[in-house]
């Protein structure tokens, strides 16, 4: 059983007023959320901002969340990309000792069909490294289709886990109900991340979760456990602010918030732009509901 269950958050990365990697922010973001009951965290998922740093601050964030983690949590690494082979070679050129596994997106930009999709984690299998693969149509422009990743699941043991973000909610059930024994499902969409778990997921990698860990991560653990009114009730309330930090794109919302609770500075990398003030203005009235 994987232990990759529960709540992982998709960390974003701070920045200072000069766009320079704010390294204090990110260790009160991961205390903070190893405090409150986040289960894993993801490094350098999309939402970290991932395409706008360079090599080196990729690996001193990755250093750095390693060293304050300081073994508590599972980690989980984003590496992911449009031309396989580079992907490949970046999986099995890094350091994994200190992951659980490569969370890896599907190829964007590109749009290849199934097949090409198929192949491209095939590549990355043979690596030998735990997998996750990562489906996300609405930021990679094609969808891997339910019928595909069962495919991978039945052939490749090492691609164990789907973080699963089609804005389908039916392709979800799809695959819990067809899945191999050993394979996983984890929502990709916060909002979905209570129905996908009632129906057999294993939870979820949050965005919102990392600004509201102690209440995300009670949800799901109710999830898991089958009370579904008590879980519902705290999904309610998480619903209104869930939709309006991704009104602007990801992560600029969930930057108000967790500016608003004192733990990063409000920057993002162009080519992102933080949250209009109309947009901080509502996000700051809903967070007082909650």
């Amino acid at each position: 059983m994987s232990i990759l269950k529960g709540v992982g958050v998709a960390l974003v990365t701070p920045f200072n007023e000069d766009l320079s990697v704010d390294f204090d922010s990110l260790t009160n973001l991961v205390e903070y959320n190893i405090e409150n009951g986040t289960n894993y965290l993801v490094v350098l998922g999309t939402t970290a901002e991932a395409a706008t740093l360079s090599a080196e601050e990729k690996k001193q964030v990755i250093d750095h969340i390693i060293k304050v983690n300081n073994k508590r949590l599972p980690l989980v690494l984003g590496i992911g990309g449009n031309n396989t082979l580079e992907v490949k070679n970046q999986i099995e050129e890094t350091d994994l000792s200190s992951f659980e596994a490569i969370l890896s997106v599907s190829p964007y930009y590109n749009k290849p069909n199934q097949e090409g999709l198929y192949q491209h984690y095939k590549v990355l299998a043979s690596t030998g490294k735990k997998i996750i693969i990562y489906n996300v149509p609405s930021r990679t422009g094609q969808n891997i289709e339910a019928d595909t990743t069962i495919r991978l699941a039945k052939e490749f043991s090492n691609l164990f886990l789907i973080k699963e973000a089609a804005p389908n909610i039916l392709q979800y059930f799809d695959i819990l109900r067809k899945k191999p024994e050993g394979f996983s499902l984890v929502s990709g969409d916060d909002e979905y991340a209570l129905p996908v778990t009632l129906a057999g997921g294993d939870g979820v990698i949050s965005v919102i979760g990392q600004a509201y860990p102690k209440e995300f991560s009670t949800m799901v653990q109710l999830a898991l456990n089958g009370k579904v009114k008590e879980a519902y009730e705290i999904h309610n309330k998480l619903v209104e602010i869930t939709r309006l930090i991704f009104a602007e794109g990801n992560p600029c919302g969930v930057k108000v918030i967790l500016t608003e609770k004192g733990i990063i500075k409000n920057y993002l990398r162009l080519p992102l732009v933080a949250a209009s003030e109309g947009l901080y203005a509502k996000i700051k009235a809903e967070m007082t509901t909650i």
